[in-house]
């Protein structure tokens, strides 16, 4: 919204004439005539993990009755896994335990379905309870039972402890085969648990197949507000289904009558996956929400046949046998996916199917072979892994039990390029004629710091401007890893690989079991601001980005419901309607960037990354047939900094807009356990100025993005 002379002052962003100056500013020169290729639309992903994900709107954990009913504690019962789709509920008997069998003879779907054994008198059957309820929503489901003709069977959803607080559907009569029941209710007022009971009394027995349960305003399975939400923040390409999950998930399971999708156990994690979210259902929330889709092929426990398989499912002509397959599910038209990853972080024993350095890269071959032999247009990325993201994931493994039990190496660290750690390094000698991107992950610890010596992460003394860096420089190490690879292997420079960064983001964690360190509430977004620059800045060698948090920046209130986005989602979004598709042009400065402490080629670069505005970082690019320039500025300190600005090559003019993110006024640093996806929704200042502004002064712990018209 439009702000006043009076939120400028409020907010120190100042023009120079009317600003105090800063005894020695920031001196910045944005040279226009040195132009580097376009940002990519593609480097503003999103990644979802597992197959049927928090987009989703079924409100019901295990539909499909893949755990025993019981009151009782059931330690093999298989829950959500690693809060991916958050709280996995438990059905509970209504009555006694007897009353519920676990058939298999009549199963619906899966291994077996609930029994209900009946009294004349007494219900008996079974519910769930958790529910998130809000008050005048309407709620839609469905539910298939068959059971004795005298059953009499009826659902209720509850939200209160009086006999009045529930809508109830009763059930006609059964009969010996399983019909579906549609479900229609409306909550009259709001519960945190709410409660979905089916139950029957009367003779004989039902068995209950599947039920399902979402709001009546989802859109084709998937939550309203998070659809619209995530498109406005600018969602451009939509990884799926992993992630580790990938590496055990049969994409069979995922088409077809969604009902009928049998209930899995979720390796990864440790989860339940019902398979409700397939390759169809994935390939319209990419429509909805405007992605281009990116779809992971199994490369762990998978085999080159399943993922040609899969290829010829997506991208085949109805007349090929899968083609076919797919038309029948309601897709005649090929869905012509172009992006395709092979395998999720292969170079991880943590990693279901792993193999050695030396057997993967052929396996990897056979894949993409296969692949190709169906669709020849397909690009690929590969699973790779250069010596610093193997020695920081090692580091990690072995410090925080990430994978538990990991065996020390003899070789030194940080590992050495052509070492068997350097997963990159072997699949660029055996195929790179089987790479079009090579997919590097990368995390880090903005809090923590690695000790060399003593091979662990350390707390980290250094001021925010430094720790707001630990992650932009990853990325800049991964730039120096290329060019030793070039040394290495010169026939590169005729191959078109570049980078797939389709895993990031900063982490946060304590040490010594403790709770993670306090943080600042910018801390996050700003290390984002900064890695989405360093990806700019090298717009000739990153092909797509997929940030692992993209599908989570957005805020959700305590019904599950998307109400806005989260600062690291303004972050995306105001980068990406300023940058996408625009020119880099240079900016030199008076002030080098420091390095941060860590160690090069494991969690810090050779060189350090950014501006030459040292602590300020800035970036500009020309948009529009270079008639529009926007310049990035984040300033990553506690304190206001000043910034000349100078410009060369271009003219520019006009009137200009301010578009700023500060940390709210008098908010209190994140607190302990703040994480990557969790924070209130967020505001965006925006101002409008008579004139391009040659001097400001940047908040603190602030970014601030700045239009113009560009001659």
């Amino acid at each position: 919204m439009e702000r006043t002379a009076t939120w400028l002052v409020t907010f120190v962003l100042v023009v120079g004439l009317v600003g105090k100056a800063a005894a020695q500013p920031v001196a910045a020169t944005i040279d226009a005539s040195r132009i580097g290729q376009p940002i990519t639309p593609w480097v503003f992903g999103g990644f979802m993990e597992p197959a049927t994900t928090r987009v989703w709107a079924e409100m019901l954990s295990d539909r499909k009755f893949f755990n025993r009913i019981t009151s009782r504690q059931n330690p093999t019962a298989v829950t959500g896994g690693f809060g991916r789709r958050g709280s996995q509920r438990r059905w509970l008997p209504v009555g006694s335990d007897e009353f519920v069998v676990m058939d298999k003879e009549h199963a619906y779907v899966g291994e077996w379905s609930p029994l209900i054994r009946l009294d004349p008198a007494t219900p008996h059957g079974v519910s769930q309870s958790g529910l998130a309820l809000r008050g005048g929503r309407a709620y839609a489901g469905r539910v298939a039972l068959l059971g004795s003709p005298d059953a009499k069977v009826s659902i209720s959803l509850i939200w209160g402890p009086n006999a009045s607080d529930r809508q109830t559907v009763n059930v006609p009569a059964l009969t010996a085969s399983y019909a579906k029941i549609p479900l229609k209710f409306t909550a009259k007022a709001d519960s945190s648990d709410g409660r979905l009971e089916i139950v029957g009394i009367g003779k004989g027995s039902f068995r209950i197949g599947v039920v399902s349960l979402m709001p009546a305003d989802n859109v084709s399975g998937f939550k309203a507000a998070t659809i619209r939400y995530l498109k406005e923040l600018g969602i451009e390409i939509a990884r799926w289904p992993g992630g580790n999950f990938v590496s055990a998930y049969d994409w069979r399971d995922g088409i077809g009558e969604r009902d009928k999708r049998p209930p899995r156990r979720e390796l990864a994690w440790n989860g339940l996956e019902s398979n409700d979210m397939g390759i169809d259902d994935f390939i319209t929330f990419c429509r909805l929400i405007g992605a281009t889709p990116y779809l992971a092929v199994n490369s762990g426990l998978g085999d080159a046949h399943s993922a040609a398989a899969e290829v010829e499912y997506v991208n085949g002509p109805a007349t090929t046998r899968l083609g076919q397959l797919r038309a029948s599910n309601g897709h005649p038209e090929p869905y012509d996916v172009k992006i395709w990853g092979v395998g999720n972080e292969m170079y991880g024993p943590w990693q279901w199917g792993h193999m050695s350095i030396r057997q993967y890269p052929e396996k990897h071959n056979l894949m993409v072979k296969a692949m190709r032999d169906v669709d020849p247009t397909i690009k690929v990325i590969a699973s790779g892994a250069t010596p610093e993201e193997a020695s920081w994931c090692y580091i990690e493994n072995r410090q925080f039990d990430t994978f538990e039990g990991r065996e020390k190496v003899s070789e030194p660290l940080p590992f050495a390029f052509g070492s068997s750690q350097d997963w990159t390094g072997a699949l660029l000698k055996t195929s790179a004629d089987h790479i079009d991107f090579l997919g590097e992950h990368f995390y880090g610890y903005p809090n923590l710091v690695i000790d060399l010596g003593k091979e662990q992460f350390v707390e980290s003394d250094e001021p925010l401007a430094l720790k707001v860096r630990r992650l932009s420089n990853r990325v800049q190490f991964k730039f120096e890893a290329w060019e030793e690879y070039l040394k290495g292997f010169p026939y590169l420079k005729d191959k078109n690989i570049k980078f797939a960064f389709d895993e990031w983001s900063p982490r946060n964690r304590g040490l010594g079991g403790g709770p993670p360190p306090v943080s600042h509430s910018m801390l996050y977004p700003l290390t984002n601001a900064l890695v989405y620059h360093e990806f700019f800045r090298h717009s000739d060698m990153v092909g797509l980005a997929v940030a692992t948090g993209g599908m989570g920046a957005l805020a959700i209130d305590t019904h599950g419901d998307a109400i806005g986005l989260r600062m690291e989602g303004l972050v995306m979004k105001l980068l990406h309607d300023h940058f996408t598709g625009a020119l880099p042009v240079a900016v030199s400065g008076n002030a080098p960037q420091l390095p941060t402490k860590g160690v090069v080629a494991i969690d810090a670069s050779a060189r350090p990354s950014g501006s030459p505005t040292f602590p300020l970082d800035i970036f500009a690019a020309l948009s529009a047939g270079c008639k529009k320039m926007a310049v990035s500025v984040v300033n990553p300190t506690e304190t206001p900094q000043e910034c000349d600005l100078n410009f060369e090559g271009v003219q520019v003019g006009g009137p200009a807009k301010i578009y700023q993110l500060t940390a709210p006024v008098g908010a209190p640093p994140a607190p302990a356990g703040f994480g990557r996806f969790s924070g209130p929704p967020a505001t965006m200042a925006e101002i409008s100025l008579p004139e391009v502004p040659r001097k400001i002064t940047l908040p603190p712990m602030s970014m601030t993005v700045c239009a113009f018209d560009a001659r």
